[in-house]
């Protein structure tokens, strides 16, 4: 009964269900210039842009108006809205959108509220996620590792894996994947579309809808299809539809704006399982607390095994999702410390890589404004990572959130560093990673030496790693 009750996700009751609505992308960065509170860190002066792929989006030219350690001091997330009642984390997140699409982000909005205290839907919700995909998920003593970044004297920290790679179809995408596909069938929508890089979101996606009877159409990149071809054809295997994007970059960008295309032509009989913290409101609220289960177990078992909470959590960051998962939990608790890593790709310094908390700037793209890679007319940047799920210019308005407010701190780490560690989990621990959890491995390595002996470190690990045995066997010797 334990598990079935932490599995239910909760709203918070300070998000109220008032939607902005924005028609004109002009008109939008007007308006959002001139509402922009006074003690904001950045100016209210903006471009606008189109991109070559057809993107559309604003850009804040910076100009610091409070220090950031001052605002730090000051702030308590206790009193965040998270979001407020226009879908906004701070500055970012809202609804960039076409007229269009408000009404189903308006009617998505207001069923997830009221299926948040619908009792038969939460029953149903626990019911799935316990015996169909295998909730709760282990969280595992990683006794091999936490040996070997012990320092000479024996001292060192003590490292833990939350095993979302034990969930059904082998990651932590399905977790939201289900939740939405109930959603969908409560607005009486039998058409599913979603995008995928890694392929992982593309197959919760077709798993949820095999088991619902219902159609699915995911997008895919060319380029992800080709390094990602095992998850294509598992994706097909379910009896999804699966359309290669050639446009742009070929990847999850790409991807990205195509389902939203799809979205506009056919909003009144599809539903989009987008799938991560990104979006317009309410996907990124909605996602992140459909995925908040993670961060629930977690503070359950660490009770459970050692009686107390974790004292650093690590993730790895593209969009987001399992970081805000295992985060969202604990973001009321100061002595938690949260970090999330992205893919610095062929270093930071190269211009090919996709750590866009470290390198970007703010701008909108999918429909929220977030930290973006683009140049000084705000041209999306190509951004580049060995793993496929975390090769995105954006990131979750979330994350972008914590940045700035400093509750969450953000690095990178290389191919090279990620598929090393994909290696050294491998070969220690008998447990073969997917490369995006990789990335969050791989940072280890930076971060062990500097921690007390005996902290704990939990590390999510989001998905498994047969999807890219491919992919690593051209770069590794073993």
């Amino acid at each position: 009964m334990m598990a079935a009750a932490a599995a239910s996700f909760t709203v918070s009751t300070a998000a109220a269900k008032l939607s902005s609505s924005f028609t004109g992308e002009a008109t939008k960065c007007a308006a959002l210039a001139s509402s922009r509170p006074s003690q904001s860190p950045f100016s209210k002066k903006f471009t606008f842009a189109r991109s070559k792929s057809t993107s559309i989006r604003c850009t804040i030219a910076k100009e610091t108006v409070v220090p950031m350690e001052t605002a730090k001091k000051l702030s308590d997330p206790a009193t965040w809205l998270r979001p407020d009642s226009f879908g906004r984390f701070g500055k970012f997140g809202g609804k960039y959108v076409p007229e269009t699409l408000m009404y189903a982000l308006s009617e998505l909005e207001s069923a997830f509220y009221k299926l948040a205290t619908d009792q038969e839907f939460q029953d149903e919700l626990d019911g799935i996620l316990r015996d169909y995909v295998g909730r709760e998920s282990p969280l595992y003593f990683a006794e091999r590792l936490t040996e070997h970044y012990k320092r000479p004297n024996g001292e060192g920290p003590l490292i833990y894996l939350k095993r979302e790679d034990l969930n059904h179809t082998g990651a932590h995408k399905i977790n939201n994947a289900v939740a939405q596909a109930l959603l969908a069938k409560r607005l009486g929508k039998k058409r599913i579309i979603a995008e995928t890089g890694a392929g992982q979101h593309g197959v919760a996606t077709a798993t949820v809808c095999a088991r619902f009877g219902l159609q699915c159409i995911v997008y895919m990149g060319a380029q992800d299809m080709e390094r990602q071809a095992l998850n294509v054809f598992r994706m097909r295997l379910l009896g999804a539809e699966v359309r290669a994007v050639h446009s742009g970059t070929a990847t999850l960008k790409d991807a990205t704006s195509e389902a939203i295309r799809d979205w506009v032509t056919n909003v009144e009989t599809t539903h989009y399982i987008l799938g991560s913290v990104a979006g317009p409101h309410p996907y990124p609220m909605m996602v992140r607390d459909f995925h908040a289960v993670i961060g629930k177990e977690t503070r359950k078992q660490a009770m459970e095994k050692w009686g107390g909470k974790p004292d650093v959590l690590v993730a790895c960051v593209g969009g987001g999702s399992n970081a805000m998962g295992l985060f969202h939990e604990f973001i009321n608790d100061h002595d938690v410390r949260m970090i999330g890593v992205e893919a610095a790709g062929s270093g930071i310094d190269t211009g090919k890589h996709a750590a866009t908390l470290t390198k970007g700037e703010v701008g909108v793209l999918h429909g929220a404004m977030s930290y973006l890679l683009q140049d000084d007319d705000g041209q999306i940047i190509e951004p580049h990572s060995i793993s496929a799920g975390l090769d995105y210019p954006g990131v979750g308005p979330e994350h972008s959130f914590l940045k700035d407010e400093g509750r969450a701190e953000y690095h990178s780490v290389t191919d090279t560093e990620a598929l090393e560690a994909f290696k050294r989990l491998s070969q220690l621990e008998g447990i073969i990673p997917a490369l995006e959890t990789s990335h969050a491995l791989a940072y280890l390595e930076k971060l062990c030496p500097t921690l007390p002996n005996g902290a704990r470190v939990v590390i999510n690990c989001s998905g498994r790693g047969d999807k890219d045995v491919q992919t690593a066997i051209k770069h590794l010797k073993v």
